[in-house]
């Protein structure tokens, strides 16, 4: 007589990490990023919701966004720095955070730094239909102030955002987004 034993499988879901109150946009986006399934990528940024996340998303997927700053990288480091340090912002943070000087000459804890959720009401100016009145040097000069003042992983979220390549680095798709916020209208927007 031979008995046979049915294992069962655990099907406890791991929870998804707690981000602190306010969080930066990176760490909402790294945090949805790493999730395996669509559906936790979904919630993740349906609980860290905030209008600025909205508006990156929007800027960043939306054809009828137009940004008025110009493709690539964003040079805005002091010109001593930049002299001395090249590269993009990627391989400065990176190597900052393994110790030695980068061109972004920002600190990668943000001590004393702003973030994109206090700054996104400004991201009008930068692109089409939003604010006409400005001049292109002075439109990028503001824009090369916003992202000095940074945290560097916001401001290359920013970077990518203008050229519509967020999903370079981050792995959330248009459909997680349309999933996640159905409230956004999408089109009809320069």
């Amino acid at each position: 007589m031979t008995t046979t034993t049915t294992r069962k499988k655990k099907t406890t879901e791991t929870p998804i990490e707690t981000l602190p109150i306010n969080p930066f946009i990176f760490e909402i986006l790294e945090l949805a990023s790493k999730q395996r399934s669509n559906a936790k990528k979904v919630e993740v940024l349906r609980t860290y919701e905030h209008d600025s996340l909205k508006t990156i998303f929007i800027w960043n997927f939306d054809e009828t966004v137009i940004s008025l700053i110009p493709e690539g990288d964003v040079p805005y480091a002091d010109a001593n720095d930049q002299t001395v340090y090249s590269g993009k912002l990627s391989d400065n943070i990176r190597r900052e955070s393994n110790g030695g000087e980068s061109a972004t000459g920002q600190d990668l804890d943000g001590r004393g730094k702003t973030s994109l959720r206090r700054e996104y009401q400004n991201l009008y100016h930068y692109v089409k239909g939003g604010n006409g009145g400005l001049n292109n040097i002075r439109r990028e000069m503001m824009f090369i102030n916003l992202l000095r003042g940074l945290h560097p992983k916001e401001a290359e979220i920013l970077i990518l955002t203008k050229d519509k390549k967020l999903t370079d680095k981050y792995k959330i798709t248009f459909e997680n987004v349309k999933e996640a916020y159905p409230d956004i209208q999408w089109g009809n927007r320069s």
